[in-house]
């Protein structure tokens, strides 16, 4: 049967994670028709809130903070007195010692010393003289800007756990765009700049966060446009995207009602871009399925140990750079929202590990998981073995898109396909766009995407690409930064045909 279907414009929104929905928001304020089909049984994608016995945790921990006003407003809109400002404390453990991350350089000489701070100095100064040509590596970018061996000392250990690669084969674009317009220069910089009383709060040592964890946040916005008649289905795991004449003429799902069709002018998509590819009726050429297939992705597992004792540690979480154990970082639930922990006297730890799901650790029973995780927080320092009380498992699967050799030329070539034969489609998102996205970036491609399906032409592929990195901001204390801080993307000639439907 058809469960959505329309005469006039109409769309489809396949994934309920933050773009989706945001998608689904812009349109509804505009009356415009729209259903959102979503394959898990929550929303918010990896933004979402889960409840372990009354213990809330987020899968990576989301920070809301944005430079866009139009993202911070909508936030503001939808959660009100529930969406709550934090202090931001996160540090580096190297060598059984705490670092202040961002890098505070007194900090990093205190904790290693002398000696190594003047070798990491004079390696730094050498990196500025002789620098690599190029930056094809992530190892090269950040040597080039911290020196080889601060590179190696807070750099490559926690990258190469994330990505399960040598930083040698990810690619300088990943860190170009998680690390822009930072360096050890930079770091001493603002360390001065601090002690002079230039520097304001800022986002760097801030967040938003609701008090319920990010998925309140969608949870509460799917609640809202059901309201409004807008659904959002859950359990509705895509199987065909079937077209016909350069345009889809439905799309269908496989859910807890067998296959249902949905039907639309349009369509945005979220779903991992390989996904989206491989369900293609009749299906894409070749080349095109084979540029999906080499499209990796990193997984992605927490445990989540519940630990009885009032106060575990200080930070909102830790990166652990030592090489001794899986474990890759450390959220403290606790300090993230008081409303995460039923029990005051007692604390919920995030132990986060990084995978592939073909590997033993992905594959490893919930017991052995929660055993690894138990014994690693007990050699770190941080708790006791008698105070570990319980613990969850959680696993997601495609939670990083990968940015190795050849990533880029493949996902050109499936944006070029897609333009050319499925102008109906937009990709939002990280995993719909295979682009390594935060919240706020990926909130604001299905916010264009909606607007293009309006009458606007915005590049969706230049969300993302702003020259200044949201983390990186300056400003002097007591004065509040030129709004707004964002230009929205730009116009471009042609993205998709658009209606002319004015809003209302």
């Amino acid at each position: 049967m058809s469960a959505f279907s329309s005469h006039h414009q109409s769309v489809v929104i396949i994934g309920a994670g933050p773009a989706g929905l945001t998608a689904a928001a812009e349109l509804s304020e505009h009356g415009v028709a729209a259903v959102v089909v979503e394959a898990d049984d929550a929303v918010g994608g990896l933004a979402r809130t889960v409840n372990y016995k009354g213990y809330l945790f987020d899968i990576g921990g989301h920070r809301f903070f944005t430079k866009w006003e139009v993202i911070q407003r909508f936030w503001q809109r939808i959660l009100r007195e529930e969406f709550l400002e934090r202090p931001r404390m996160s540090r580096i453990y190297y060598r059984k010692k705490f670092f202040s991350y961002p890098l505070r350089p007194a900090d990093a000489l205190r904790g290693v010393g002398l000696l190594e701070s003047l070798l990491i100095l004079s390696s730094y100064l050498r990196s500025r003289l002789f620098p690599h040509r190029g930056e094809e590596s992530l190892e090269q970018w950040v040597s080039n800007r911290f020196g080889k061996r601060l590179y190696k000392i807070f750099f490559k250990t926690y990258t190469e756990k994330v990505w399960g690669v040598p930083c040698a084969e990810i690619q300088a674009e990943w860190a170009a765009q998680r690390i822009k317009q930072l360096s050890l220069g930079t770091a001493i910089r603002n360390a001065f700049l601090r002690t002079n009383g230039t520097q304001a709060k800022t986002l760097i040592d801030h967040f938003h966060y609701p008090k319920r964890g990010p998925g309140q946040m969608w949870e509460t916005l799917t609640a809202l446009l059901e309201q409004k008649g807008y659904p959002v289905l859950r359990q509705r795991r895509v199987v065909r995207v079937c077209r016909n004449d350069r345009r889809v003429t439905r799309l269908v799902t496989c859910g807890p009602h067998g296959e249902e069709y949905f039907e639309g002018t349009h369509f945005i998509s979220s779903i991992p871009m390989r996904d989206l590819i491989m369900a293609l009726d009749p299906p894409a050429p070749d080349e095109i399925q084979e540029a999906a297939r080499l499209l990796r992705y990193r997984d992605f597992l927490i445990v989540t140990l519940i630990v009885n004792r009032k106060d575990v540690m200080p930070d909102n979480w830790i990166y652990v750079h030592d090489p001794q154990v899986r474990v890759g970082r450390i959220q403290n639930f606790k300090n993230w929202s008081l409303a995460m922990v039923p029990d005051a006297n007692k604390t919920s730890l995030g132990m986060e590990y990084f995978v592939f799901q073909n590997d033993a650790l992905w594959a490893s029973p919930d017991g052995s998981l929660l055993a690894l995780a138990k014994r690693e927080l007990v050699q770190l320092g941080l708790a006791r073995a008698d105070e570990i009380e319980d613990g969850t498992v959680v696993r997601m699967p495609k939670a990083y898109p990968m940015y190795d050799r050849g990533w880029e030329t493949r996902v050109k070539k499936i944006r070029l396909y897609l333009d050319e034969n499925l102008p109906d489609v937009q990709l939002v998102g990280r995993n719909g766009m295979h682009r390594y996205n935060n919240q706020d970036h990926s909130m604001m491609t299905g916010l264009c995407a909606a607007r293009n399906i309006l009458g606007a032409r915005y590049d969706l592929w230049a969300i993302n690409a702003e020259p200044e990195y949201h983390e990186d901001r300056i400003v002097d204390a007591g004065v509040e930064p030129h709004q707004p801080a964002y230009a929205e993307p730009p116009l471009i000639e042609r993205v998709h045909p658009a209606s002319a439907l004015p809003p209302n």
